[in-house]
């Protein structure tokens, strides 16, 4: 139902032009809103409420029903005068507008919020659409936005002032930590301006909140009864760039790389691929230093004086470093087959160490 605050406004804003005050009170005399105390005879409300008119003359006032799907929820009471009747009328069919508009809104989120969780069947999807005039066959993508945010941040009302519904944006939540964002896209959209809108979305939330914030996107999907699909695929993205990419604050579903496969391995072969590698000394972790020295020298396709120059060390620094790191784990990554199974499997460690720290 309508807040008392939205009720206040709206008879205030009518008292502002018309000079007359209004009261607004619940089925039961209980007064919603007000712009002057009134004198409310709750078992003259009660008996208005039973009767099957729409308005009456009570006691100097005029009291006037409010309804919602044909049952009274609202009485608006005024002076008694004609002056005063009419406007009164205006304020029940704004409060009645409001109600519609409100109903839809909560019904348009509730329906998003199951077709993301896949609670509706697929007749319910096309029912529930065409009654909230969606439209069915249109190109959107999902967003999946987490940041340390609280309802005083102010996040939420961000996205939903730059992504509006008019468009046929959604903003919503199913869970406390990450917002969702079904974006609407044009036909000639693709990755590229997917990729942008993420973009713009980090710098909004950087730049006006100060806050640290990771977009994950799923696909591009063409019907609306896939939402759940690029939805299921941005948590996937989102869980991805935590474990392999870090350092990056946005990450899409279609460029997930190796990082997919190995968040999709079972967790036994993933121990049985390390120990073949590794007998029992997995390597848990290595310094920063070290990591920071093999990511250079694979980023620089085993090219020695090219990592050396970017890492700023001589080059017999770092083929000490390569040695001592071949001592420690019996492959030598100058050599492209032992450099190719080095990092798959620190991306397989990283994601053991991930699964170990999840609360399930």
């Amino acid at each position: 139902m309508l807040s008392s605050q939205v009720i206040q406004t709206t008879i205030d804003d009518l008292k502002n032009i018309t000079k007359v005050d209004f009261t607004v009170v619940d089925v039961v005399g209980k007064v919603i809103a007000t712009t002057e105390q009134m004198v409310i005879e709750k078992e003259r409300i009660e008996e208005f409420v039973e009767s099957k008119a729409d308005s009456q003359n009570i006691g100097g006032y005029h009291y006037i029903k409010v309804y919602d799907d044909g049952e009274p929820v609202y009485i608006v009471i005024c002076q008694e005068s004609k002056e005063a009747y009419i406007f009164a009328k205006i304020v029940v069919s704004e409060l009645q507008n409001l109600i519609v508009a409100y109903k839809e809104k909560f019904d348009r989120n509730n329906f998003f919020q199951n077709l993301l969780l896949d609670n509706l069947l697929l007749f319910d999807v096309y029912n529930r659409a065409k009654k909230l005039h969606l439209d069915i066959e249109h190109k959107r993508v999902v967003y999946l936005i987490e940041a340390q945010y609280d309802k005083e941040s102010g996040v939420m009302e961000m996205l939903k002032s730059l992504f509006l519904a008019q468009s046929g944006d959604v903003v919503t939540a199913v869970e406390e930590k990450n917002i969702i964002l079904i974006k609407q896209l044009d036909e000639q959209d693709g990755y590229e301006e997917v990729e942008a809108i993420a973009h713009t979305i980090v710098d909004m939330i950087n730049t006006e909140a100060m806050l640290k914030v990771q977009v994950a996107f799923g696909t591009i999907i063409s019907e609306l009864k896939d939402v759940s699909k690029s939805y299921k695929e941005a948590k996937m993205a989102l869980d991805v760039g935590k474990i392999f990419y870090a350092d990056k604050s946005i990450v899409g579903y279609n460029t997930l790389g190796i990082g997919r496969l190995i968040y999709q391995l079972p967790v036994n072969l993933c121990k049985m691929f390390i120990e073949e590698i590794f007998g029992q000394e997995i390597p848990q972790e290595l310094d920063e230093e070290t990591l920071v020295t093999v990511n250079t020298f694979l980023e620089n396709n085993l090219n020695v004086s090219e990592t050396a120059r970017q890492l700023y060390v001589h080059r017999n620094t770092l083929l000490y470093r390569l040695e001592k790191l071949q001592k420690a784990t019996n492959l030598d990554i100058r050599v492209f087959d032992d450099a190719l199974t080095l990092k798959i499997a620190l991306m397989v460690v990283s994601y053991m160490n991930w699964i170990d720290s999840q609360p399930f």
